[in-house]
């Protein structure tokens, strides 16, 4: 028979397998001057070109920024929803896992 514990621990396992990709980072909407001086865009903030959407994201220390579609960007919502759900999803397991093997380290110590 299984401890509460362990039966605790698969009930956060079990909502992993329906996961989808997850994807590290954040969407954001941004407006942008071009830089040219006769532009329209020189005017000044309310003139600058877009929306343009950006997706921002770190690999090895390194910051890494790629402009998206509007379709790119409508895909990457769900892995990037899908991502902070699987963080979350971790910490709840680390946090029981370290409570549970604090338990059985314990246990071994005063036997």
């Amino acid at each position: 028979m299984k401890k509460p514990s362990e039966t605790a621990y698969e009930e956060l396992k079990r909502p992993l397998l329906a996961l989808g990709f997850a994807r590290p980072g954040s969407l954001i909407r941004r407006f942008m001057p071009c830089g040219k001086p006769s532009c329209r865009c020189a005017a000044g903030r309310a003139a600058w070109h877009g929306p343009y959407c950006q997706l921002t994201w770190k690999t090895k220390g390194k910051t890494i920024t790629r402009r998206l579609s509007d379709r790119q960007a409508r895909r990457c919502l769900d892995w990037l929803a899908n991502h902070r759900t699987l963080k979350k999803m971790v910490r709840k397991m680390v946090a029981l896992s370290i409570k549970e093997t604090d338990r059985l380290l314990q246990e071994i110590s005063s036997e």
